[in-house]
């Protein structure tokens, strides 16, 4: 018999055939790291995260199972591997706990792309300076829709009133009134007594940070806690404006709870903040908000807020709360 003739005889069951590469199958389950240790993301840099856990500080990287979920300060996260801490280890993040908070922002008003800044913070500490640089009120109503949008509680601290006319602080607290919004004032030197306010108000809370360049921030950082040693830097005095001193995000330990210092900020985007959101933002303004007719967008005329701001004087909120609407449209 010829060879030819006996591969006539052959079936697919007496060919061996090598198991390509991808001939494995593949499987959605994931290891549930039962052992993995509680951390408290305190920094990020480059892919590296500082985490907290057990009073040691850990470095880590991203689990590739995660897949492309971002991790921020102020995760509680799962970490496996070496959580020794020691000079050199690395340990992995393998679960990201299921956050309470996270303050977002965008780039601009007409973008909806948001990005996390902080996760699980529970208070929103906007600073903003009572001279060199000038306040700038419409940069705290932003940060404020910030806050309430994320569920964070707001408290106001106006810094460098040494420097500020006398009638400064009264101005800027009269504004935010309306709003029972918490207000604290600080001067420089801090007296023993408003830094004891200060500390109070941070007390067993994750506190957020938010405020323009220049205005006292990392001051304020290293006062309360001296071992961040945090950069300060100065305010151009033609343009009032200040140098960036802090890069990036970073967690402190403050007592019982974290106070997170983030890096100045220009704006503070709110393009992901529906138009309705940021009218509930002005809760001194929904008693003229009940009279405007159905699908009012504030805007056009026939606003029952126009005459509603007139009567009770408040022309000034009812301004920015417009300008922040007509920014969300790019028509501001």
């Amino acid at each position: 018999m010829s060879p030819r003739a006996g591969y006539s005889r052959l079936d697919e069951d007496d060919v061996r055939v090598r198991p390509g590469r991808g001939s494995r199958p593949r499987t959605r389950r994931r290891p549930e790291h039962v052992s993995a240790v509680p951390g408290f993301v305190t920094s990020v840099d480059r892919g590296r995260y500082g985490c907290m856990t057990d009073g040691r500080l850990v470095v880590a990287m991203k689990a590739r199972e995660l897949g492309r979920g971002s991790v921020v300060v102020g995760d509680r996260v799962a970490l496996a591997g070496d959580t020794s801490g020691a000079e050199g280890t690395l340990a992995r993040i393998v679960r990201v706990e299921p956050r309470t908070s996270a303050l977002r922002r965008s780039a601009d008003d007409t973008d909806p792309a948001e990005r996390i800044i902080v996760a699980n913070a529970d208070q929103m500490v906007i600073v903003c300076a009572l001279a060199s640089p000038a306040p700038n009120l419409r940069f705290v109503d932003r940060c404020l829709v910030a806050a309430y949008d994320a569920g964070l509680d707001p408290l106001l601290l106006l810094t460098k009133a040494d420097l500020a006319p006398e009638s400064s602080p009264r101005r800027v607290r009269a504004f935010y009134r309306p709003l029972g919004l918490p207000m604290l004032t600080t001067r420089r030197p801090l007296p023993p007594r408003t830094l004891a306010r200060v500390r109070n108000v941070l007390a067993d809370r994750v506190s957020v940070l938010i405020g323009q360049s220049g205005v006292g921030k990392s001051t304020l950082v290293n006062t309360l806690v001296p071992e961040a040693l945090r950069a300060v830097g100065t305010v151009n005095p033609v343009t009032g404006r200040g140098r960036h001193t802090s890069s990036s995000a970073v967690a402190l330990p403050l007592g019982d709870g974290w106070l997170i210092d983030t890096p100045g900020l220009r704006g503070f985007g709110l393009g992901h903040v529906s138009a309705e959101r940021v009218v509930e933002a002005f809760g001194d303004l929904a008693e003229g908000t009940a009279s405007c007719p159905p699908g009012c967008d504030h805007l056009s005329p026939g606003c029952a807020l126009d005459s509603w701001a007139r009567e009770h004087r408040a022309g000034a909120r009812l301004d920015s709360l417009r300008r922040l609407l007509r920014s969300r449209e790019g028509t501001d």
